[in-house]
């Protein structure tokens, strides 16, 4: 009995040990599948939405067929159109090797967005009825669906874009950004700036304008402009436009050297130290406005006529502001912002000219409502012209008299205010400024409701005359020396009669008014004779020489002694009237002979007849000249010395006129 009850524990024991090594094995075994079995707990969420389809009603599956064939259609012709647009990707070839090429592919691509924009709405809201669907009969997971839901939202923002751009990639802007590559290139190559090398500005010019675009290129420029603005790129393809022409039109004028129409008032003292710029102002101006604006304005018209009027109008006046117009009319107002100066009002009167010249040519280019500023600021540079010379017209009088204070030249010569005054007023008789000048006056008289008439400016340039005769008298008065004061008098009276007789202003005068300065200038003439050279035959007096009453010495020393007193005082009125002139060489040789004619015939005889008795105490004391050196110191009177030359020194009444010119009391040298 032990033995079996033996023989059960050891074959129990054995089974158990059996078992244990089994349920080892199976231990293994389940560790070994346990991954296996979490990814089958993570599949199974995924593989319930799979069957949900299956466990849903048979009905709402049976609808869903439906919806989706209804949005296939459309989708898929959607997404053969999209595939049809990037295969248009490759046939955009370079347009300027072929630019009606790539215009046909450039329209078809159009086409292809056209297909998108009007297919793709209806196509999303197809795909969005089967997404709404599938939401409201639990056909499909929440995740999938909200997938679906992000999709379409996206597809939505890209169609709803600008024009749909976004539907083709950005491939159409890419397109149109290449035909304005070659709106500019067509520009760029074929504007070329005129060459100045050989253009002679001075006098009238034929007219010359750059080469205007071959009509090819025009017609290239016009197309591809049709191209951009349809796609709403019309401002780009005028900043473009302006932007060459501009460019071109400031490069031929560069070589006209136009640093100085940036010169500032405090820059220059006054209008005659600028001169020169005006003169080339006006030339300059009229080349930049008849030949090279002219060229822009007709060549707008040509390239953007079919956009109208408003279009083209716009684009030349932004081309004329930046190609230089706009500083042309600021340098005409720094000249009307300058000092004060009689030769101002003739370079206004240049200025208005040159505009008044322009007047229908910048009526025609800067009529239009584009060109604004540029009128604004053409009006108030003539305003400031028109305002600026009438007002130094009617204060040159007073100019005239406030010169009356100013001493007389020390030499007796012709002052400066005088010479300047006739010349002046010369040239505002004459072609060249009167017309303008009385225009100007017109001008300013009408905005004061007055009516001018011509007679106010010859009678006003007579009044100046007058004021210029009353300066002489007071300047006159205003020599110590009589003589002085007669060779003053000569030397103007004569000026005003020979330098205005045959002029414009001489005329006006008359020629009684004329004859009687060359009267006054024989007078004073005859009264300078008479107070001073005439009066030395009188000291080679003979008396008590004739009959040598008291003998041979007393004679000598009577001729010794009125020799003396002849070449003292030849000596004294030689020296006082070596600082004296002349300056009209005529009138100085006329006097030079009337003096030699009063004084060497008597001396010739006196020293012949009773130069022997002074010989032997030495000529140099007594016989001191010979009648040559006598006509040869006579005849080198009056010459004038070289001066400065300028205008007279304009006087500041009432802070009126703020600038200085030359010294007055100098004398000018004419002659």
């Amino acid at each position: 009995m032990m033995e079996k009850g033996v023989e059960h524990l050891i074959s129990a024991r054995k089974s158990m040990r059996v078992n244990l090594e089994k349920s080892k094995d199976i231990g293994l075994s389940l560790e070994k599948a346990r991954p296996r079995l979490v990814e089958i707990n993570q599949r199974l969420p995924s593989l319930e939405a799979a069957i949900r389809p299956i466990r849903a009603d048979q009905d709402a599956l049976g609808a869903v067929v439906g919806h989706i064939n209804r949005a296939v259609v459309p989708a898929a012709a959607v997404l053969k159109v999209f595939d049809a647009i990037h295969g248009l990707e490759n046939s955009l070839s370079d347009p300027e090797s072929d630019l009606p090429g790539y215009f046909g592919v450039l329209k078809r691509l159009k086409e292809a967005l056209r297909f998108l924009g009007e297919n793709c709405d209806m196509a999303i809201q197809w795909l969005a009825d089967i997404v709404e669907y599938l939401e409201d009969h639990n056909v499909a997971d929440d995740k999938f669906i909200s997938s679906l839901k992000e999709a379409l939202t996206a597809l939505r923002e890209l169609h709803s874009g600008e024009d749909g751009s976004f539907l083709d990639g950005g491939l159409l802007e890419v397109a149109l950004d290449r035909l304005e590559n070659e709106f500019r290139r067509l520009l760029t190559e074929n504007s070329v700036p005129l060459p100045m090398s050989t253009l002679d500005l001075p006098g009238e010019q034929a007219c010359i304008a750059p080469s205007l675009l071959p009509v090819a290129v025009i017609k290239k420029l016009q197309s591809i402009l049709g191209r951009l603005v349809a796609n709403n790129r019309l401002e780009k393809c005028v900043l473009i436009y302006v932007e060459v022409r501009s460019s071109n039109v400031r490069e031929s004028l560069q070589a006209l050297n136009l640093d100085y129409l940036e010169i500032s008032v405090s820059e220059f003292n006054d209008v005659q130290s600028i001169e020169g710029h005006i003169a080339n102002w006006g030339k300059h101006l009229e080349f930049a406005v008849k030949h090279l604006l002219e060229a822009e304005y007709k060549l707008c018209n040509d390239v953007f006529d079919r956009l109208g009027l408003d279009v083209w109008m716009g684009c030349f006046a932004k081309i004329a502001a930046q190609a230089g117009i706009l500083a042309f009319l600021q340098f005409g107002k720094t000249v009307t912002e300058s000092k004060k100066d009689p030769i101002k009002m003739l370079k206004l009167l240049d200025i208005f000219a040159s505009l008044n010249k322009l007047r229908l040519d910048f009526n025609r280019l800067f009529g239009g409502a584009a060109c604004a500023e540029i009128q604004r600021l053409t009006r108030d540079l003539i305003k400031r012209v028109i305002d600026g010379a009438s007002e130094l017209f009617w204060e040159l009088q007073v100019q005239v008299e406030l010169q009356r204070q100013i001493p007389p030249p020390p030499d007796g010569g012709v002052p400066k205010l005088i010479i300047f005054i006739t010349d002046y007023c010369n040239k505002l008789l004459g072609d060249d400024y009167k017309p303008m000048l009385t225009q100007v006056l017109v001008i300013e008289r009408s905005w004061k409701r007055e009516i001018f008439q011509e007679r106010l400016l010859f009678d006003e340039l007579l009044n100046i005359m007058r004021a210029v005769q009353l300066n002489l008298e007071t300047w006159s008065k205003g020599y110590k020396d009589d003589t002085l004061s007669c060779v003053f008098l000569m030397n103007n009276h004569w000026h005003l009669y020979k330098d205005l007789k045959g002029t414009k202003l001489g005329i006006l005068l008359g020629d009684s008014w004329l004859r009687e300065h060359e009267q006054y200038k024989e007078y004073y003439s005859a009264v300078f004779l008479k107070e001073s050279w005439a009066k030395l035959p009188a000291l080679l007096s003979r008396e008590g020489l004739i009959l040598f009453s008291g003998g041979r010495a007393t004679a000598r020393d009577l001729v010794k002694k009125r020799l003396k007193a002849f070449n003292e005082a030849f000596d004294d009125m030689y020296k006082k009237q070596s600082n004296w002139i002349m300056l009209d060489k005529e009138l100085r040789e006329k006097t030079c002979q009337l003096s030699i004619q009063a004084i060497v015939p008597v001396y010739r005889s006196y020293m012949q007849n009773y130069g022997p008795l002074v010989e032997q105490e030495g000529s140099s004391k007594y016989a001191k000249y010979t009648v040559q050196s006598l006509e040869k110191m006579l005849n080198s009177l009056f010459v004038p010395k070289p001066t400065r030359q300028g205008s007279f020194k304009v006087r500041v009444p009432s802070g009126k006129f703020n600038n200085s010119v030359a010294d007055q009391n100098q004398t000018a040298i004419v002659k």
